[in-house]
């Protein structure tokens, strides 16, 4: 007897949920700032510039940030299912097995470490999956317990080009934090404007975000604020360690000064509008930033230099030694 395939889901039904397992669109975010600081710590002395270590780093990463997803989700099915942002997500909608789903998490992860212990090195495969363990058994359960759950998911996100700058020099010098730095930061108002927007859903999803336990927002709208001034300064120590150049400080300010006016209006008037201009600026933000500092990378004089800095240098193949003949 031939087999049923009205039971057979069609191809683009399966890779959409293979995509929303994965938080594809927020982990393509991950892979693009874990390239961004391969990228920018290619410029420092005796770096990696190989694009098949990069390619590697950036596979690795994924899997692991792919891993750490899906534990997220299977995690806070419940939840999930009340909440209309993520009512349609595979675990609530019975599109994926939860013991399934505990399998390709585990899978994947595993997988992540595999790549980046064999590939590239044990700092990076080190910090991924302490990426995963921070995520899905710290951040994840944090969230309905306290509002302070946000900063350690700002960790989580400030680590994938920590993990791109340690594949590339093997350490994590001071411009690795910078970097990380600017993420950290990056992603409180970010996200701050985003659980305003949607204070209601997460308050139907049991979660402890700090807008929904703030009711005039003032707290909320203040911390964005605070974070967004804070990006200026801390983006331009990416010049002082050597890791940028006068090209990147320019951009830095213009771009986080123009994210601080945006909070303190969203601090002004705390309002849907003012919010949803805030993440989408946000948005803007981070591309032109990390853009911005890949391409005038490295050091802009001798005392940074001294510091650790060097002269911008394109990625190159890695060079085999010849064969004795």
């Amino acid at each position: 007897m031939d087999e049923d395939r009205s039971t057979i889901p069609p191809p683009r039904s399966v890779l959409r949920t293979l995509a929303d397992l994965t938080k594809f669109r927020l982990n393509a975010l991950v892979v693009l700032t874990t390239a961004a600081g391969f990228v920018v710590a290619s410029a420092m002395p005796g770096a990696n510039r190989s694009w098949t270590l990069l390619g590697w780093c950036v596979l690795g990463t994924a899997c692991a940030a792919a891993s750490a997803a899906i534990l997220n989700q299977v995690l806070e099915a419940g939840p999930d299912a009340r909440m209309r942002r993520t009512a349609g997500r595979p675990l609530p909608t019975g599109r994926v097995r939860r013991v399934s789903a505990w399998v390709m998490a585990l899978v994947l992860g595993y997988a992540g470490f595999a790549i980046l212990a064999s590939f590239v090195n044990l700092l990076a495969a080190g910090l991924a999956v302490g990426n995963i363990v921070l995520y899905a058994a710290i951040y994840t359960p944090l969230k309905r317990h306290t509002t302070l759950n946000t900063i350690v998911g700002a960790v989580t996100g400030a680590l994938p080009p920590m993990i791109g700058w340690a594949a590339s020099t093997g350490e994590l010098t001071v411009g690795a934090w910078v970097i990380g730095g600017v993420l950290f930061l990056w992603q409180m108002p970010h996200f701050l404007a985003l659980a305003w927007m949607l204070r209601d859903d997460y308050e139907r999803g049991g979660f402890a975000m700090l807008p929904s336990r703030d009711p005039d927002g003032a707290i909320t709208a203040t911390a964005s604020l605070a974070t967004s001034l804070l990006l200026v300064p801390v983006a331009l120590l990416g010049v002082h360690v050597g890791a940028a150049g006068f090209l990147f400080a320019l951009v830095a300010v213009v771009a986080g000064s123009g994210l601080s006016l945006l909070s303190f209006r969203f601090l002004r008037e705390r309002s849907h509008a003012r919010a949803r201009t805030l993440f989408l600026a946000s948005l803007v933000y981070l591309p032109i930033v990390l853009g911005a500092m890949c391409i005038d990378r490295g050091a802009v004089s001798v005392e940074a230099s001294l510091r650790g800095g060097a002269a911008n240098v394109p990625l190159e193949p890695v060079k085999e030694p010849p064969l004795d003949a």
